[in-house]
This record gives structure tokens, C-alpha cells and sequence, in this order.
């Protein structure tokens, strides 16, 4: 399945965003996804921010809510999918139900990971440790989908790792490194989730069931801990966490939008604004700065980022 095909039936369109992208005055396609894709960052930029706010509340309690507004909004399409069109729209495909169990399950060690992180560590932190994502989706797809993995590439995974050490600062306190190391799993189960949602893609598998079932099996997790040590919460740490659960809808809106109008090869790159609305977000919100070892390893990830963006670009138009 081709990947424009893939995204729209990945996430929750609306007819009413879709209306707003034809709305726009005629541009590029290319323009429009940079657009769209850089809206997408700034919404999970801002859903950190949200997160943090909602100040003394477990993380696990955070991502329950979170996970409860994308369970809501995924199941609502499911319905709506199989009122219009029948179980076949929502049928599971065969050998799919590993692959939704190995989705959910990294999936929720990215969520976990990256909301541990953001209670702890710097935004900016956090976010660049995430964005190790596309890095191991690459070894993951190998693993997978036996996607063959090219020198350059391998040599942007290898020393992108080493950037993230950097940040991670390993030392013999480990009570510091745990929110590192939390980020940096986060970024690893994120990328073993791609690399599974990619492999339900090629089965044909309902984007939304893919939601749904992660949604649920994040939430289920969640449960446990919700029973035997539930925060009570302010009406400002709701509003904070239903804040939250808002800007990442708005953001998978926005990535939903992206890959309409561009495939990920000229677009991707630009995800990594994140770092930059973090950084900034940190800075007006909490007063937070990275030194000078996180800043060398933001430059040095998201160079590698930028080198095998054109590597993939410029082999990708030789072999059309």
C-alpha cells in the first residue's frame, strides 16, 4: 500500500479538516506538507508542555488520559466506519494480531518512556531522545520487513546514537540517568512501533483499529495503577491533561494533512522543529536551557537526520 493511501487511512480525518485543507489558496503540495508537518511538531511540542503542567500527577496517570482521548476519537471512527461500510472495514487481517500486539506494547513503552521523561528532564531533552525514533524504525524495518539497511545510513544510526549520549550523560547516578534513559527507551519503542505499523500497513490492517487497539492496551496497563493509587486532580490539572490529549489529536490531524499532499521523503526532515518549539517552550514556561552537551548532541542527531534525508532523497531520484 502506498504510503498517501496508507496516512489517510491511518489516522481520524474529518470532513471538516479536510474542508480547511482545500480551503487554503493553491500552493505547492511540497509546501503544504512542510506546512502541515511543522504544525504537527508544534501541537506535540505544546502537548509536552500540557503534560508538565498538569504538575504532581504520575506519569502513568498522565498517559491513561491521554491515551483515553485517542481511544475515544479512534473508536468513534471505528463505528463510523463500520456503519458506512460494513465488518469488512474493521475486519482484522490475518497474522495482523501480532503485529497489533507488538505495536501496542512498544507503543506504550514510548508513551511511558516520554511522558516519565518530560516530568524530569528538559523539553528539549525529551523531545530530541524521541526523535531517535526514525533511527531505530530503520533497524526495526530491517529486523521486520527485511528492509535492507545502506552504509550511509547505518553510519547516521551509529554516530546519531553517539550524539545521544551526549545527552543522556552516562555516570554512576543512575537516579539522574533514569529520565534520560526513559526518554532515550521511549525513542526505541517508538521506533519498533512504526516499524509494526508499517508491517500492519503491507496486511491492509484498519488504521483506526491499529489506534484503537494500542489506546486500549495502553489504557489497560494503566489501569492497576489507577485503581490502587489514583491522584485526585484540580480542575486546572484536568483542563491540563484534556489540554494535552487536544494537541495530540491536533497533531496527528496535522500529520494526517502532511502526508496528503507530500510523501514522507520530502517532508520528514522537518519534523525535528520539535526540538525547536521544545527548546523555546522550555524557555518561556519553566526556564529551561540545555548545556552545552545536549546542544552538541541536538546538532549532532539532527545532522545525521539532514544527512540521511538527502542521502534517501537523492537515491530515491536516481532509482526513479
Amino acid at each position: 500500500m502506498k504510503l498517501y493511501d496508507y496516512m489517510k487511512k491511518y489516522e481520524f480525518s474529518t470532513c471538516s479538516f479536510y474542508s480547511i485543507i482545500k480551503e487554503m489558496k493553491p500552493e505547492s503540495n511540497i509546501t503544504k506538507g512542510i506546512f502541515f508537518i511543522v504544525c504537527s511538531a508544534f501541537f506535540f511540542a505544546l502537548m509536552a508542555v500540557f503534560v508538565k503542567l498538569a504538575g504532581d500527577i504520575h506519569f502513568i496517570q498522565k498517559a491513561f488520559f491521554r491515551n483515553a482521548v485517542a481511544f475515544i476519537i479512534a473508536l468513534g471512527g471505528t463505528i463510523r466506519d463500520a456503519r458506512s461500510n460494513g465488518r469488512e472495514a474493521i475486519r482484522i487481517p490475518k497474522g495482523a494480531m501480532l503485529f497489533l500486539f507488538l505495536r501496542a506494547i512498544a507503543g506504550s513503552v514510548g508513551v511511558f518512556g516520554n511522558f516519565y521523561a518530560i516530568d524530569h528532564i528538559l523539553l528539549a531533552d525529551a523531545a530530541i531522545l524521541n526523535k531517535m525514533a526514525p533511527f531505530f524504525t530503520i533497524i526495526f524495518c530491517y529486523i521486520i520487513l527485511r528492509e535492507k539497511i545502506k552504509l550511509v545510513p547505518l553510519i547516521c544510526i551509529i554516530i546519531a546514537f553517539l550524539g545521544s549520549i551526549l545527552i543522556v550523560k552516562p555516570s554512576f547516578n543512575f537516579t539522574q540517568m533514569i529520565p534520560t534513559l526513559a526518554a532515550f527507551m521511549g525513542g526505541v519503542g517508538a521506533g519498533l512501533a512504526y516499524a509494526s505499523i508499517r508491517k500492519l500497513s503491507y496486511l491492509n490492517c484498519n488504521g483506526k483499529i491499529i489506534i484503537l487497539f494500542f489506546s486500549a492496551f495502553s489504557m489497560l496497563l494503566s489501569v492497576p495503577y489507577m485503581i490502587t493509587n489514583f491522584n485526585p486532580m484540580t480542575l486546572k490539572q484536568t483542563l491540563m491533561l484534556l489540554c494535552a490529549g487536544g494537541c495530540a489529536a491536533g497533531g496527528q490531524f496535522s500529520v494526517t494533512a502532511a502526508y496528503y499532499h507530500a510523501p514522507a521523503s520530502k517532508i520528514s526532515i522537518y519534523d525535528y522543529s520539535q526540538v525547536l518549539f521544545s527548546t523555546l517552550f522550555g524557555l518561556v514556561f519553566f526556564g529551561q536551557f540545555p548545556d552545552w552537551m545536549s546542544l552538541a548532541g541536538y546538532i549532532i542527531i539532527i545532522s545525521m537526520a539532514v544527512v540521511n534525508y538527502i542521502y534517501t532523497h537523492r537515491h530515491q531520484s536516481i532509482e526513479a
